[in-house]
């Protein structure tokens, strides 16, 4: 299974090596649009090469899945917390009744010191 796991990672990496060779190409990113940037008065431009672009707009994706994924998933783990409180408060209370009671005596006494 490592071997597997070292063949797949060295393709991926010949992949993505081919990628950044052929688009070594640098490219102009700007944040607005030509007509928005003279009416702002400000205009934010980077040049990149294509690839480190498209690696990172990979990276992004992925990342956004994960939180995407993560708050979706927020009602499963809210639920599997409660339901492990309630599995331990069940428990205490099935130990309670399960230990002997070390005072001797008369029931009605006992629920009346329990009262107090």
């Amino acid at each position: 299974m490592r071997y597997i796991r070292y063949a797949f990672l060295a393709a991926l990496a010949v992949c993505l090596i081919t990628v950044a060779l052929a688009n070594r190409g640098a490219v102009t990113l700007q944040l607005l649009p030509e007509g928005l940037t003279g009416f702002l008065g400000f205009s934010w431009t980077i040049t990149l090469p294509l690839f480190i672009i498209i690696f990172g707009a990979i990276i992004a994706g992925v990342l956004i899945g994960f939180v995407w994924e993560w708050l979706r998933e927020h009602k499963h783990r809210a639920e599997g917390a409660r339901a492990k409180r309630s599995a331990a408060q069940l428990e205490r209370e099935v130990k309670a009744i399960k230990t002997p009671e070390s005072k001797t005596g008369d029931d009605v006494l006992a629920l009346l010191e329990e009262a107090r």
